[in-house]
């Protein structure tokens, strides 16, 4: 017999019935020479510090404790969804474990997923005394086609060693600086609360503390600039010098040079055109803060609306910190744009695709980590299949893939730089832009959000000519505090956290890694919320 263990029971479901496990037993599936079953996501954690000798561990004295080995104990706890226990899930794994010929890992194809399997296996086989071997199924969607494909293409469960001694290194670090830190910032305030400290949570409240003080702190400023407003042929168009005056009668100053200094006249034209290439695809926390920014919905209902789209076999693994996809999965792209063809939002600009050929901005193996950029699958969404807000997540990771794949955005932008006879030292600058090609920016049909003075249509110049004034404006304008973070802008600073740091060799350390994960930020965010901090 096999044994198959996934994550959670609704995966080990989807498992079974492509195996032909379809006799129900209890805590587990069987048929076909299979058993599969499941965890409830971690079955074992690291243990208490009790349980490394370290009695009166709310004492200072007794601080810092390092266990010189760390042990595991199973997380006794009822799962809501069936009211049975962990224990008895647990107790049904090692049987199953024990009398199997092999192990297939189906937990979820990364770190914590890896972590969550290795920590069951060492405890039981300690336990019940077996060397089952062990393979992995390592899959990217839950699309029958994938789990076929990973089942006749399993790999041995050693060669993700590192993988588990990444999982354990992050979780025995958590309890270091949990277990310690906690205790000792709960004693030396010494109100009676317990201050919760954590290796990524406490740095990340850092920053958000640092921009609310940033921005209670600051102090506004007044400040102003001169905006002129031009006239030719029936239309009209402004003109900005970025010039910011401190002093009113500076500003005012210099308005009267201007509005003194005879004629406005064109002293320079340039007219080139500007591309704006396609964005790669989503990962998870990508999709996280446009969610935010445009829906305003928190990372983690994100991440849950990712992950039952994923469980509904409808998109790619969700917990993904890739932005790229390898060059066999870039094969399967024209399915994937045919079948958006079929979904109305997409039907027009998908056919327009066809036949052409496809960009490959998003396009490199060497950049694929655990899991490739978001993707949905070859399945189409049915009526009903989704809620409103999994459509629209839906949405964004099917028209990011059109957008990843199609042309460049092309514009042709003109600069003007006229300014008074009288006063060749204030130049203003006119900028308009034509949009030749729309390009990627045409999937969603969205509006340009480029400024009205960026945007705007112009007429015909040529050098020398004299322009007509319409209007010279004074701005009076205010300097801005740094603006409170959003989770958007949070998860962002999460993502690139180390830029800062002065050690070249730390900074090294930490580029492309920032703090937490994908998968954990949210969960983070979350904490921070909870603990009311």
């Amino acid at each position: 017999m096999i044994t198959i263990i996934a994550e959670k029971p609704s995966v080990a479901r989807e498992i079974a019935q492509i195996v032909k496990a379809t006799n129900k037993k209890d805590g587990y599936l069987e048929g076909n020479g299979y058993a599969v079953t499941w965890a409830f996501g971690h079955l074992i954690a690291l243990d208490s510090p009790e349980k490394y000798g370290f009695t009166g561990a709310w004492k200072k004295e007794v601080l810092p404790m390092i266990p010189k080995n760390f042990t595991i104990s199973p997380i006794e706890t009822t799962d809501k969804n069936n009211n049975r226990t962990m224990a008895k899930q647990l107790k049904t794994i090692g049987q199953l474990f024990k009398k199997s010929k092999n192990i297939i890992v189906a937990t979820d194809a990364g770190r914590e997923g890896e972590l969550i399997f290795r920590y069951i296996y060492n405890y039981l086989s300690e336990k019940e005394h077996f060397k089952t071997p062990f393979s992995r199924l390592w899959i990217s969607s839950l699309t029958d086609k994938a789990i076929r494909e990973g089942l006749n293409n399993l790999k041995d469960g050693r060669e993700y060693d590192n993988l588990y001694e990444a999982g354990k290194a992050r979780s025995e670090a958590d309890w270091l600086i949990g277990m310690n830190a906690t205790r000792a910032v709960t004693l030396n305030v010494g109100d009676r609360t317990v201050w919760s400290v954590g290796r990524v949570q406490t740095p990340t409240l850092c920053m958000i503390c640092k921009r609310f003080l940033e921005n209670k702190n600051f102090k506004s400023q007044p400040y102003w600039m001169i905006q002129a407003k031009f006239f030719k042929e029936g239309v009209s168009f402004f003109g900005n010098n970025n010039t910011k005056f401190e002093k009113k009668e500076d500003a005012d100053k210099m308005m009267q040079q201007i509005l003194n200094g005879g004629n406005i006249k064109v002293l320079s034209i340039d007219k080139k055109p500007s591309y704006s290439t396609p964005p790669l695809l989503y990962d998870l926390t990508t999709i996280q803060k446009d969610a935010n920014s445009k829906m305003g919905l928190s990372a983690d209902t994100t991440l849950k609306l990712c992950q039952s789209l994923y469980e509904k076999k409808l998109t790619t693994y969700p917990r993904t910190g890739s932005r790229y996809i390898p060059e066999d999965v870039y094969q399967t792209l024209p399915l994937l744009i045919h079948n958006a063809e079929k979904y109305p939002r997409f039907t027009n600009y998908a056919k327009g695709l066809e036949g052409k050929k496809l960009g490959k901005i998003s396009v490199n193996d060497a950049k694929v980590t655990d899991h490739h950029a978001l993707l949905p699958t070859e399945n189409i969404p049915k009526d009903g299949a989704m809620t409103d807000l999994e459509r629209k997540i839906y949405e964004m990771i099917v028209g990011r893939m059109l957008e990843s794949v199609s042309p460049r955005e092309e514009k042709f932008v003109t600069t003007v730089k006229v300014a008074a006879e009288k006063a060749p030292d204030f130049p203003f600058i006119i900028k308009g832009s034509v949009i030749i090609n729309p390009g990627w920016k045409a999937v969603f049909f969205e509006k340009q959000k480029t400024d009205e003075e960026e945007n705007q249509s112009l007429p015909d110049f040529k050098n020398n000519e004299i322009l007509e004034k319409e209007k010279i404006s004074l701005l009076e304008k205010q300097t801005k505090a740094p603006p409170l973070l959003t989770e958007n802008s949070l998860l962002a600073l999460m993502e690139t956290a180390g830029k800062e740091l002065e050690s070249e060799e730390e900074r090294e350390a930490m580029k492309d890694i920032g703090i937490g994960t994908p998968a954990t930020r949210a969960e983070i965010i979350e904490k921070l919320i909870r603990t009311k901090y």
